[in-house]
């Protein structure tokens, strides 16, 4: 097997974060015009994608091109799914409690503020989540038996997070529903389908990039994408949303926290509907 062509991956990182900065830079402005910051939800999936796009081609001639075209289809498919599914849940609406709260406190200019708070941290988590991408598109070495699992477990994953938002969009557009609780489908084994698909399909992206040398070496990136989604402000921001609704406390009792489980029999009543999660930092 070929070495890994350390001076190339590193001549591509300039490139990679210009594409970030020239991304992130157009939904400042978009965000800006709209006077609503919460645009770059949207984006959150699609600056993924523009890591993967710019990393294919310049690992071209480097990288496994089995392994390359893999990467690439498999983060297109997911970030460009997720861009829509926030757009269209999005579309026509105001700015997001979140930001409106997080704003609300900015000493001085407020889009500035966005620039620190929001933009700088959400490009740098892009970047360094996306590390496993990049490490990827250069690996050497054919795609063998640990990338294959990788592919499953990506599938499971883009199921569990596409079944999931499309229950959670069905649900909240049902009028009779407002101010239940979701528990059925997907939602009766986990209460966030989302962030744990979320969380299935980075890492099986590792595992397709860790089947050559050095992709294991980015275990930190899909670490720190799911510690974000079910310790920091994934799970628990829309849980503490979401504590004082009717049946959410019985929900809690009788359902897994986030790995998918059969459902815990209680003595309470019984919940009536689903949980109205988004997701981290540009989730769902």
């Amino acid at each position: 097997m070929p070495p890994f062509p350390l001076d190339a991956f590193l001549a591509s990182l300039p490139w990679v974060i210009a594409g970030l900065v020239v991304l992130l830079a157009l939904t400042f402005a978009v965000a800006v015009r709209q006077n609503r910051h919460s645009v770059i939800d949207t984006v959150w999936g699609l600056g993924f994608v523009v890591v993967a796009g710019i990393s294919w081609a310049l690992s071209a001639g480097y990288g496994d091109a089995g392994r390359r075209l893999l990467l690439l289809v498999l983060d297109a498919v997911w970030g460009i799914r997720l861009a829509v599914h926030i757009g269209l849940r999005a579309r026509g609406g105001h700015e997001d409690p979140r930001y409106v709260a997080m704003l609300a406190a900015a000493p001085g200019s407020r889009n500035v503020y966005a620039l620190r708070r929001v933009y700088l941290p959400q490009g740098v988590v892009m970047f360094f989540v996306s590390l496993t991408i990049q490490v990827g598109m250069f690996a050497t070495g054919s795609v063998g038996w640990l990338a294959f699992a990788g592919v499953f477990l990506w599938i499971l994953g883009f199921v569990f997070e596409t079944v999931g938002d499309w229950q959670l969009t069905r649900f909240k557009a049902d009028p009779a529903r407002r101010g239940t609780v979701l528990n059925t489908g997907l939602w009766r084994y986990t209460r966030h389908p989302n962030y744990f698909g979320d969380a299935a399909v980075w890492a099986g992206l590792f595992l397709v990039a860790a089947d050559s040398w050095p992709g294991v070496l980015t275990i930190l990136s899909p670490a720190l994408m799911i510690w974000t989604l079910a310790g920091k402000t994934g799970k628990p921001l829309t849980e503490k949303a979401m504590s004082a609704r009717p049946g959410y406390k019985e929900y809690i009792e009788s359902t897994s926290g986030f790995l998918p489980l059969p459902p815990r029999r209680t003595g309470g009543p019984k919940a009536g509907g689903h949980h109205a999660g988004g997701q981290q930092a540009g989730g769902h």
